[in-house]
Parts: structure tokens; sequence; C-alpha cells
């Protein structure tokens, strides 16, 4: 039978999409296996186990990666993955390769838990606390405050989930606390290209060529003199140089870029709801060691009014954390960085989970359980309409008077950005008296909402319309700059030569990050002759 010319293409149109469907089905089965490649994921998912045959250490294992703790005392000694019998560097102390501490008064102490106990045990999931209870007897030689720390290991990550449970009940005395953070080395032999963002990422000295340059202002800072790679000579390396706002700080960490098959170690943070002073408070990442930190509260860049003061008798409960400590692999050298944008997704997808449904501690509040605020942020500067607040941050954070949360430690936070027409929605509020504030570029001041407000677990409340009135002594003559909170359009001196990191030679052209005058400036600056923005 003789198939007319209709037929003929129809068939030809057929052909053509099974070679579509098969190359577009080839693709993707060669996708899946590069990424089972770069994160090291196992075709067959094991059970997890847990081996106490060592009674001071506790070993958690699910076939991708084993960790082993100490017992009773809680921190790491040591993280398997990979063919690496120990990403963490062996050669230092037990308790200092995976640590917690926390710094109060001038006693800076790495916490040790003096109990163990298995939480949650199956197939899929294993829980462990390591408890450090608090009694007098310790004297100040200890932080006046129960310190649970939990570490979880489930079936199928490449990695571990670890976060800390504060606790202080009536009684305990009074104490200021600096600092709370998660510390990590990894092994310093293998792990020597750092990354903490798509442009500030790059391979890194060695702590030997810190310990061996020119110290200069402060102990931070170092001039490497004699380097072992030639190409860090003259530079001055800085752990403050590698710091980020919160709102920002979300995944950091480490490659083997040398190795023939790289391997990642990654701290990734799925929220700044525990972290202290609010989104645009910066703090520390990674940096020379190698070390990779989670800093959970500090007085860096906020000095001590920052620090977390309780009263004698005052109570108190908080929980830091969870945070994902990720490992991934690639299959060749030459695709190192690879492993950074592995890590970027896994953030994305912790994100997506957060807050985790499957954490056992009480303390931890579930997605079901917690609360959403909703509203719509204006400003009417001077007597000028009304305009929508876009892009506004806007957060919940402890009461306190305008402007207070950029120096609250002790509660949550719950930072957002308004959209476009200023409207917001903040979800998974953990239930609670809290303050709004909001605080929007382009205009001076903070707002403070004149109730507070009180979340209930699952509830919603809808403010509807609110108006934020930024203060003014009177109109405008002139200004300099955009109140944005952020040092962008300062003028920035060309660094010397001989006290570079040129990690960053390439970040401000024209010596400033350029942005629009306002014509009053304009004028301004023209009728003074004095130039441009350098006034």
């Amino acid at each position: 039978m003789k198939m007319n010319m209709s037929g003929r293409v129809l068939l030809l149109w057929w052909y053509i999409m099974a070679l579509q469907l098969c190359f577009t089905f080839g693709s993707y089965l060669e996708y899946i296996s590069f990424r089972r490649s770069v994160r090291g994921l196992p075709n067959a998912q094991s059970s997890v186990t847990i081996n106490r045959q060592n009674s001071q250490q506790v070993v958690i294992s699910n076939g991708i990666m084993s960790l082993t703790l100490a017992n009773p005392g809680g921190y790491v000694l040591g993280i398997s993955y990979a063919g690496m019998e120990n990403v963490l560097e062996a050669g230092n102390e037990a308790d200092d390769r995976g640590y917690f501490d926390v710094v109060f008064g001038k006693t800076f102490q790495r916490v040790h838990g003096t109990s163990f106990s298995v939480v949650t045990q199956n197939e899929h999931i294993v829980e462990v606390s390591f408890l450090r209870a608090w009694s007098s007897s310790m004297g100040v030689s200890s932080v006046p405050i129960n310190i649970d720390q939990r570490y979880i290991v489930r079936k199928g990550d490449s990695g571990f989930y670890t976060y800390v449970v504060f606790e202080r009940p009536k009684g305990f005395p009074a104490i200021k606390v600096d600092q709370i953070r998660t510390v990590f080395k990894p092994k310093e032999a293998s792990f020597n290209y750092m990354a903490i963002s798509d442009i500030r990422q790059r391979r890194m000295a060695s702590m030997k060529d810190r310990d061996d340059g020119q110290k200069l202002a402060y102990p931070e800072a170092v001039l490497l003199t004699r380097p072992s790679n030639p190409q860090f000579k003259g530079e001055v390396d800085d752990k403050y140089q590698y710091s980020v706002e919160n709102q920002y700080n979300q995944v950091n960490g480490w490659i083997t870029a040398d190795s023939e098959k790289p391997v990642g170690f990654w701290i990734i943070t799925p929220s700044n709801e525990f972290r202290n002073g609010g989104p645009v408070k910066q703090d520390l990442t990674s940096h020379v060691g190698p070390i990779c930190l989670s800093m959970f509260v500090s007085t860096h860049y906020a000095g001590k009014d920052v620090a977390i003061q309780f009263q004698q008798g005052e109570t108190h409960k908080k929980v830091f954390g969870p945070i994902f400590v990720y490992l991934n692999s690639a299959p060749s050298k030459d695709q190192f960085k690879s492993l950074w944008s592995d890590a970027k997704q896994k953030l994305s997808n912790e994100l997506k989970s957060w807050p985790y449904n499957f954490i056992q501690s009480k303390d931890f509040i579930p997605p079901n359980q917690r609360g959403t605020l909703t509203g719509h942020l204006q400003v009417q500067d001077g007597g000028g309409k009304s305009q929508n607040a876009k892009n506004a941050y806007i957060g919940l954070a402890l009461p306190g008077d305008a402007g207070s949360w950029q120096r609250e430690s002790k509660g949550y936070q719950f930072w957002i950005r308004a959209d476009q027409n200023g409207n917001f929605v903040i979800k998974n509020i953990v239930p609670g008296s809290y303050n709004l504030f909001a605080w929007v570029p382009g205009y001076i001041g903070d707002y403070k909402y004149n109730s507070p407000i009180t979340i209930k677990p699952g509830g919603t409340i809808n403010l509807n319309s609110l108006v934020y009135n930024p203060p003014r002594n009177g109109p405008t003559v002139w200004e300099i700059g955009i109140p944005d909170r952020s040092a962008g359009e300062f003028f920035v001196p060309k660094p010397y030569s001989n006290l570079l990191n040129r990690l960053f030679t390439n970040d401000i052209p024209d010596q400033l990050v350029s942005k629009p005058l306002s014509n009053n400036l304009t004028r301004f600056a023209s009728t003074t002759s004095v130039p441009n923005y350098k006034l």
C-alpha cells in the first residue's frame, strides 16, 4: 500500500520526535550520572547504623560517610568520606577538629558533653545527644548554661546535621556571652581552595605561611613574606576580609583542589532566625587554617552592645541551628569548581526544606506549629504622597525600641524583603511575642509597628496597610548619597601595593561603586567646584 505525502510527513515527524526523546533522556541520564559523581552518592542507599563498641567513641554511618564523635564529649573526632579516612585535621588534638564553643567574660570554652544518649535510631535516621548540664560546683570556669549538642545522620545524605539547645533554668548566675559558634578544621594538607561566594573564592595560603609572615597592626592581619607558594608573597591575609552579612552568609567551605578526585567540605546555614544582630550584621565565614565557621552570636563589627547579658536567675531557652555539614566530590581534578555549584544547589534544597520536620528536640518548633505574618508597608516622607516601600527590610525581633533589633541577640529574628509594591509575608515564625521592625532603602531611620505582635502556633496575622514616616526636621535642601546601610558609595582610596589581598584588586573600579547622585547634590557640587563625588 502506497503512503501518501501527508502520511510520510507524519511518519517523519514521529521519527524526529523519537530521536529528540532519546537524546533528551540520554542527556538526563548523563546529567544524573554527573550529579551522582559530584555528590559522591552511591547507586544503592545503605541504612543508618550506630557503633559504640569503643566506649569512648560513637560512630554513625550511612554508607556515604561516617561521623565519629567523642563519647561523652560530643566533639567531632573524624569524618570519613570518599576514600579520605578523616576529612578533618587528624594532627590536631582530639577536641580541636570539630567543636562547639562559647566565649563569656574572659573565658574561651570548648563545650564538652558529660552524658550521651541516643534520641532516635532506625534505618532511616539516627539522632544523638551530648548534654553538658551546669552546676554550681563548676564555678566561673564553665558557662552557666545547660548545653545539649545534637547530631543527625539520615539515610542517603552526604553529610550530617548538627544543632545546639541552650537552656537556663531559674537560679543560674548572671553572665555575659560574647560569642557562640561551631568550628570545623578540615585537613590542612589537602583543603587548599576556599569559597564563600561566586566571586570570593581562590586558592589560599597556609597557616605556616601566616606563622612565617609579618604581623601587622593587629594579630589577625599578616603580611605573607615567605609563603610556600610564591604567588602569595606580598599579600595580606586577614580573616575579617572574608566576612559576610548574615543575609548572604549561607554556605562557605573548602575544596581539595589539587586532588585527583577533589572533595568539598561545606557548612550550609538554611536560616538566619537563630543568628544575632539582624540581616545586615557581618560575621566570619571560612579563613586560613583551613577553618570553616558557623557563627551564631558574636560581637564582631558591633561591639559589646550585641553581647548577651543574662541577669541573676534569668531563664532562657534557644535552639541554634540545625546547620548542615555537606560533603561532595568530583570525578576529576579539572571539575573541582563544580563542587561550589553543587554546594549552592544543596543550599537551595535545604532552604526549601526549612524548617525541618525530622528534628527530635521538643524545643525546635516544627513547620505546622509556626506562624505567618502578612501586610503592606508604605512610606510617607514629609508632606508628600505615600509610596510603596519597595524592597523594604521587614522583620520580627524581641520587643524593644525602633532599631533595637541591631543589638538583639537573645531571641529569634525573622526577616524578609518586601516586594516592589511593599507587600510582605513572613513565614515559619516561632510562636512568641515580637515587635515588627522595618527599614527602607532610600529613606533614613527605623520603623517600628506601634503594638506588640503575638504569634500563635499555626496562626496567621494580617496587618493590612502600614505607613512609615521617616524622621524629619524640615525639607531637604541637598543630600549626599543614598541611605541604604551600605558603604557602596564611599570613596575608597587605592590600597598600598605592598599591602594587598589580590582577591579584591578588581572589586572597586574607579575607587568607587558608582551610583547616581541626587540632582541637588550635582548642582551643589558644580557651584562649589568640588570634583564629582569626592566632597
